[in-house]
C-alpha cells in the first residue's frame, strides 16, 4: 500500500515528507526541486504496542508500516505534458491513495507558483489535470470495448456501463469516485481520481491549533468532494522530527499548544482512507504490529509475516487487544476462554493478537 503526496510546486510536499520520514528528501524554493518520486516507509504511531510491550518485555518492538511518495509538483496542462506531465502522472498512477497538499500560508520568501495563496484554485488546478488525464484513458478503453461489447460479450457490456458513467461524470468536473460506481466496479479502470485522497492544508507556523480563514476554503472545497481534509504546519512537524527525546517532542507540542502533531492525525486518516487496520503479534522476542487491509482473513494476516505460515497454515489463536489490556495476561485470559482458536476464514479485527500454527 503507497499514498502519494501531489500538489503544485512550492507548496511544502517534500518538507512533509521529510518529517513524515525524518529522512533527507530534497526540499528548496524552487519549482520541481523533486523529478523522481522519493519513497518512505512511516512508523504507525500506536499506544497499543507501549502496552503490550509492558506486559511481554519483548526484546524488540516494531510498529506496523505505511509506505508514503513524495511526487514532484503538478502544473497546470500536466495532462498534455506540461512540466514532465506525463511522468509524473505516471507516478500517481502507481500509488494506491493520494494526499493531496494545498498551501495555506504567505510568505513572501517562499514563491507560490501562481503568485497568490487561493486553496479552492490551486485545488481545482490538481484535480482538473487528473480528470483530464481520466478522460483521455477512460476514451481509450471505450473504444476497445466497444468491438467486444457489440458481439454480445456480457462482461464488456457491464464495464462498458460503468465506463460510460464515469466518462458523463469526468465530464461534468468530477471525480471518477463521484460516478455512483463502487470501488471495487472502478478498480480495473485505474482511474486517477478514483483512488482515495486526503486533502492536506500546509499552515504558517502561528497556526497552531487555530486554523487560518483559508483552511475554511479548503473544508468547503473538500466537502463538496466528499473528502476528508486536515491542516498542519510542515515546518513545525520538519522541526519536530529533528527531535530524538520523546519529551523535547512533548514540551514543543506543548509550547505550541498542539495536543496531537500533524503527522500523527495524517498517518491516522491516511490508514483510515485505506480501510487499513493493525493485527499484533506478541511474545518474549517481539512484539509487533502488522498492517492488513480490512476484510483480511487470517491466512491473509499468516501471509503477511511469511508466505510459508499461509500456505502451511493450520489455525490461529487469537484474542482481543483490550482484552489483555483488561486482564494483563495470557493465562488470565486462557481462563476466562477469551483467547479462540480460529480457522482459515476468520476476519481479522483490528486490534486482534495473533499466534499461527502451521505446518513447515
Amino acid at each position: 500500500m503507497e499514498i502519494g503526496i501531489v500538489g503544485l510546486p512550492n507548496v511544502g510536499k517534500s518538507t512533509l515528507f521529510n518529517a513524515l520520514t525524518s529522512g533527507h528528501a530534497a526540499s528548496s524554493n524552487y519549482p520541481f526541486t523533486t523529478i523522481e518520486p522519493n519513497v518512505g516507509i512511516v512508523s504507525v504511531p500506536d499506544p497499543r504496542l507501549g502496552r503490550l510491550s509492558g506486559l511481554f518485555h519483548p526484546e524488540k518492538v516494531t510498529p506496523a508500516a505505511v509506505k508514503f511518495v513524495d511526487i514532484a509538483g503538478l502544473v497546470r496542462g500536466a495532462s498534455q505534458g506540461e512540466g514532465l506531465g506525463n511522468q509524473f502522472l505516471s507516478h500517481i498512477r502507481e500509488v494506491d491513495a493520494i494526499v493531496h497538499v494545498v498551501r495555506l500560508f504567505a510568505d513572501p520568501g517562499v514563491v507560490h507558483t501562481l503568485g497568490s495563496v487561493d486553496p479552492a484554485r490551486d485545488l481545482e488546478i490538481i484535480e482538473t489535470e487528473l480528470i483530464l488525464a481520466d478522460i483521455q484513458s477512460a476514451e481509450k478503453q471505450r473504444d476497445r470495448l466497444g468491438g467486444s461489447a457489440r458481439t454480445g460479450d456480457k462482461e464488456s457490456k457491464a464495464k462498458l456501463e460503468i465506463l460510460e458513467k464515469v466518462i458523463r461524470t469526468l465530464n461534468e468536473g468530477r471525480s471518477a469516485r463521484l460516478a455512483g460506481v463502487t470501488a471495487d466496479d472502478l478498480r480495473p479502470f485505474f482511474f486517477l481520481t478514483a483512488k482515495p485522497i486526503l486533502y492536506l492544508g500546509n499552515e504558517s507556523e502561528e497556526a497552531g491549533d487555530h486554523p487560518s480563514p483559508e483552511a475554511a476554503k479548503l473544508a468547503e472545497a473538500a466537502a463538496a468532494r466528499g473528502a476528508e481534509w486536515l491542516t498542519v504546519s510542515a515546518k513545525i512537524e520538519s522541526e519536530l522530527s529533528q527531535f530524538s527525546s520523546e519529551e523535547e517532542k512533548r514540551s514543543l507540542r506543548s509550547d505550541l499548544g498542539l495536543v496531537e502533531t500533524g503527522l500523527e492525525k495524517l498517518i491516522r486518516l491516511s490508514y483510515k482512507m485505506l480501510r487499513l487496520i493493525t493485527f499484533f503479534t506478541a511474545g518474549p522476542k517481539e512484539v509487533r504490529g502488522w498492517t492488513l487491509e480490512g476484510g483480511g482473513t487470517a491466512v491473509d494476516a499468516a501471509g503477511k509475516i511469511h508466505s510459508d505460515i499461509a500456505g502451511g497454515f493450520v489455525r490461529a489463536e487469537v484474542y482481543r487487544f483490550t482484552d489483555i489490556d483488561r486482564w494483563g495476561s495470557e493465562k488470565a485470559l486462557q481462563e476466562k476462554g477469551l483467547k479462540r482458536s480460529e480457522g482459515r476464514e476468520y476476519l481479522v479485527q483490528d486490534g486482534d493478537v495473533c499466534y499461527f500454527h502451521f505446518r513447515d
